[in-house]
């Protein structure tokens, strides 16, 4: 476990780079060979405003990366948050605790918080307005949604007090996650139940796509969906019944062009009604 933290403290960036390209790889083939949904659409021209931009989340994060060392040498250096502040632990159960309290702080908060906060929500509808949700869609985030994800993943730093190896091996663990919760494969039913009851299954996460409301505003989890049972934003929907998209931005084809996606948050809509339980 030593070892695996040393590797994290000073990942190079083609690592990490490497971990982003490999993870969407493996699960691009992979929904080729059992796709949750297998209705035809155009896969590479779908994914090409996804890679813009899970390009441009890459971009706002490099240049703010010093942010997360300062913070997490000044943590360390202070003694200062809760891994510092609870009694000496065994290595992997500090690791473990950590990474759970990042996952809460820099992960559901945040997503809570933005179908909560209309602004913060608008900017998030980027996110939604796919309609065909895939691997590719883990990073399709605007480049404000970037920059809120960061500050709350900083915030989280001071008050978990979490050393800089951690953070890195948990931005890891959460691209790969996404990746897989987001692609579009189906897992045998069983698997993915208990799955689901320690981290995010893809059948878990898909209803949180779902295009109406209560569904949207429900399954906010990253890695663990401890966070959604805990605090009762868990929900199940039948994956036959799951329609991707947003209600209110029904236009696929606009949805599908990066000038409309990136005008998309300034644009005014009102918020649909939560509509009847679909189960």
């Amino acid at each position: 476990m030593e070892a695996l933290l040393n590797y994290f403290e000073t990942i190079p960036s083609h690592h990490r780079a490497m971990i982003i390209v490999g993870g969407l790889t493996f699960f691009w083939l992979l929904e080729g060979i059992m796709p949750l949904f297998g209705k035809p659409y155009k896969k590479w021209a779908h994914a090409i405003p996804n890679i813009f931009f899970t390009v441009t989340t890459i971009l706002v994060n490099l240049p703010l990366a010093f942010l997360l060392l300062k913070s997490s040498d000044w943590v360390a250096v202070n003694n200062f948050g809760i891994l510092n502040w609870l009694p000496e632990m065994p290595l992997w159960l500090y690791i473990i605790v950590g990474l759970f309290l990042m996952d809460l702080i820099g992960a559901y908060a945040p997503h809570f918080v933005e179908h909560k906060v209309k602004p913060l929500w608008m900017v998030h509808l980027v996110h939604h307005t796919d309609h065909n949700v895939d691997t590719t869609t883990a990073n399709r985030h605007h480049p404000l949604e970037s920059v809120i994800r960061y500050i709350f993943t900083l915030i989280g730093v001071f008050i978990i007090g979490t050393p800089i190896a951690l953070v890195m091996l948990y931005q890891s663990l959460s691209v790969v996650a996404t990746q897989f919760n987001h692609a579009n494969i189906k897992l045998p039913k069983k698997i993915d139940d208990v799955l689901s009851y320690v981290v995010v299954s893809p059948d878990m996460h898909k209803v949180h796509h779902h295009y109406r409301l209560p569904y949207t505003d429900s399954n906010y989890g990253n890695i663990f969906s401890v966070w959604d049972r805990l605090f009762g934003t868990f929900m199940k929907l039948d994956p036959d019944k799951i329609v991707y998209g947003v209600d209110v931005f029904p236009d696929e084809k606009k949805n599908g062009h990066i000038g409309e996606l990136l005008k998309q948050p300034f644009q005014k809509y009102e918020k649909p009604t939560i509509t009847p339980d679909e189960n």
